[in-house]
């Protein structure tokens, strides 16, 4: 980002209705994982959400909140409930700490329909409901995550729409109660709303049947005229829905989408928020384009209907567009959408408000740094969907470069009773955020890192990550950036010995040096065709400090140290990451390992994607097989059928994860009053635990 760039636009009220915004960015629904198991509202979740507040976001849209429960409930424990008086008590104390910071806030309200968590027992759950009944295996076709035997959905009445109609109603004033400025209605993904608009779902031939546009409107319409008829007609509603879905020969077009618009406004909705959904091919989640590029963008999704010139940057852009040909009424948009892009879109009337959630997950002050014109204090999010992978597993929010996120409470930064003089080794993820936070809690720091750049093994993975490579590269300016501004002393290149201990007498030490290199007991490891890993980090790491990771990244494609074929010892995320780097500069890559499933680290998206561009690639992947010796010819494995097999290969890599480096702590023992492992040096991980280990030591000291 750029610090001169303005943002006029961006930083201009807005209004919903009669709710005026502080600005155009609108924080966008998103679970968060952190609702009372019981489905009330408790301290972590306020925090959360005040927190956001206080951060300067333009109005807040809390996450999806059932009106119906267990029938109308994705998950039994962990859900947002407003189906009962009882919950309005704990949304009203979430609304007051929003309030407290001049923010509106409203609740999305919805209703799951044949949508349910795979992992949630069928008999707790109970019914599932569709617009009409569908058969097992078009249930299995068209859902998304479902158990080999899914709860299939019957088809809903007449009395059960009327009955829902009145649920939505009631829920609204249950929110007009606790203080909310306005509801979200969601009729998007495939919850039960868009089984109405959809005719991959809906087949019925009533007036909420399928035979016009008007009809599989009617649902959603009706919802709205509900809640405007029991809360006012100023009371605000935005309608969220897809506006196109793809997949399926009978899917929605953008063109019945707008015409959906149109019959939503005119209902009363006081706003517009539209995505995408698809099946099939196109059925993994449509919000995450920076995932939908990796390894590579598939064919099927370069289409009219998205924008990929911006490497997926508002790729949806184009629903937007089309929306508002027809709206009379505000349109909003998420979608990997940034100050910039947001800013642009506004001047160009593409939309009216700037939807965000992840960026806001990754540091809950970017609109306030956005207005006082600190771009670069922005903690930057990665698009990793760490956050995402949690929530998909029921677990509460988690984010790779913002270890607050959930952990508000825990996590604030308080200043320290006593100022101590901390002395940091190592200056990879954890180091770095154990300086930051210690240094904003008034500690004096010194961090040592006896490599030539800040950054650990970051720079390395930037390189690996083509994809990622300039949000690696961005996190490590931020943190090199924060530990500037609050004073860290950084001495690079250079080892914490005797006489800087002696030199500088730190209370506190730090150990963050990072984990050592995993070893095979195989005989001929050291074959002239094994390719060491140490040493070639070391050769790498020496690149990077003359090219930089993008332009080493660039000469990798011309020219890398291996043959043509490549065998990758490890089918961790680390083998994985590196045969799809290799795969990528042409050579011929066979994985294996000894467990039994590859991929043991890759977020839940990546495998959907990886292993699918892999077979097309004609990588060979084997599991659970044992390595007998290498030779001249490649590695020779016994198969889990109990074969002996040699696989060819010109060269041999080692991509095992790190171990720990348990004797580190003894080596300082003495030298301080306190002295703390983290990172890999403690327990191998992943950038997100080092980060996170480094935050919980920043906060101890």
């Amino acid at each position: 980002m750029v610090g001169r760039t303005k943002f006029e636009k961006l930083l201009e009220p807005g209004y919903i209705g009669r709710v005026r915004t502080r600005n155009r960015i609108i924080k966008t629904a998103s679970g968060t994982g952190l609702t009372e198991p019981d489905g009330t509202q408790g301290e972590a979740i306020k925090a959360y959400y005040e927190s956001l507040a206080r951060g300067g976001v333009g109005m807040i849209i809390e996450e999806f909140t059932v009106v119906e429960y267990p029938r109308g409930t994705r998950r039994m424990m962990g859900q947002s409930r407003i189906d009962d008086d009882k919950f309005i008590k704990g949304f009203s104390e979430v609304v007051k700490g929003v309030h407290r910071h001049g923010c509106p806030i409203f609740l999305q309200i919805m209703h799951a329909g044949p949508w349910y968590h795979q992992a949630e027992p069928p008999e707790a759950l109970g019914e599932r409901l569709s617009s009409s009944a569908l058969t097992e295996a078009e249930f299995l076709r068209i859902g998304q995550h479902l158990p080999p035997h899914p709860i299939v959905p019957r088809e809903t009445t007449l009395a059960d729409i009327q009955e829902i109609i009145d649920r939505f109603g009631q829920a609204a004033e249950r929110c007009q109660k606790a203080g909310f400025d306005g509801v979200e209605v969601n009729g998007s993904h495939h919850h039960l709303i868009n089984c109405f608009f959809s005719p991959v779902w809906n087949k019925r031939h009533d007036q909420y049947g399928c035979d016009s546009l008007e009809n599989r409107a009617r649902f959603m319409c009706d919802i709205i005229r509900e809640i405007k008829r029991r809360c006012g007609n100023d009371y605000p509603v935005t309608a969220l829905f897809n506006a196109a879905e793809l997949g399926e020969p009978k899917a929605t077009t953008l063109e019945e989408g707008k015409r959906f618009g149109q019959l939503l406004q005119e209902a009363g909705a006081d706003a517009l928020q539209v995505r995408m959904a698809g099946y099939g091919l196109f059925s993994l989640n449509l919000l995450h384009a920076d995932r939908l590029m990796h390894p590579e963008l598939p064919r099927h999704f370069m289409i009219r209907e998205f924008d990929w010139s911006r490497n997926g940057r508002g790729f949806q852009l184009p629903l937007a567009v089309a929306l508002k040909e027809i709206a009379t009424v505000p349109v909003i948009l998420a979608g990997r959408l940034d100050a910039e892009l947001g800013e642009e879109a506004l001047r160009e009337g593409k939309l009216d408000f700037v939807g965000m959630t992840r960026r806001l997950f990754a540091d809950p002050e970017y609109p306030k740094k956005v207005a006082e014109k600190r771009l670069e204090d922005i903690a930057p999010c990665g698009g990793c969907l760490l956050c995402w992978h949690k929530r998909g597993l029921n677990e509460k929010l988690t984010c790779r470069i913002n270890p607050a996120l959930g952990n508000e409470l825990a996590f604030e930064i308080k200043p320290a009773e006593k100022k101590k003089q901390v002395m940091i080794i190592g200056g990879g993820p954890a180091g770095m955020e154990a300086a930051r936070v210690a240094a904003l809690r008034g500690h004096k720091v010194v961090l040592f890192e006896k490599g030539h750049q800040l950054g650990g093994l970051m720079p390395l993975a930037a390189m690996v990550k083509d994809k990622e490579c300039d949000l690696i590269l961005d996190q490590v300016r931020y943190f090199k950036t924060q530990m500037s501004k609050l004073g860290v002393v950084t001495e690079i290149g250079k080892t914490a010995g005797e006489s800087s201990i002696s030199d500088i007498r730190p209370d506190v030490i730090v150990i963050a040096s990072g984990g050592s290199p995993a070893s095979l007991n195989i005989p001929g490891i050291e074959s002239g065709n094994v390719v060491d890993s140490f040493k070639m980090h070391g050769k790498l790491k020496t690149a990077l400090r003359f090219l930089g990771a993008k332009s080493l990244e660039r000469f990798t494609k011309v020219w890398m140290p291996v043959g043509k074929k490549v065998l990758v010892i490890g089918g961790a995320i680390h083998g994985c990451q590196l045969a799809e780097f290799l795969v990528k500069r042409g050579k011929q890559v066979t994985i294996v390992d000894e467990s039994e499933k590859l991929g043991e680290g890759l977020l839940s998206e990546d495998p959907v994607r990886l292993f699918p561009w892999f077979e097309q690639k004609k990588v060979v992947m084997m599991t659970g097989v044992r390595y007998e010796k290498i030779t001249d010819r490649g590695l020779v494995v016994t198969t889990r059928e109990g074969k002996t097999e040699t696989l060819e290969a010109e060269s041999i890599m080692i991509a095992l994860p790190l171990t720990p480096n348990p004797d580190a702590a003894g080596l300082m023992e003495g030298k301080a009053r306190e002295v703390y492992v983290i990172g890999d040096c403690r327990q191998a991980g992943f950038m997100h635990s080092a980060i996170m280990d480094g935050a919980t030591v920043g906060h101890k000291i």
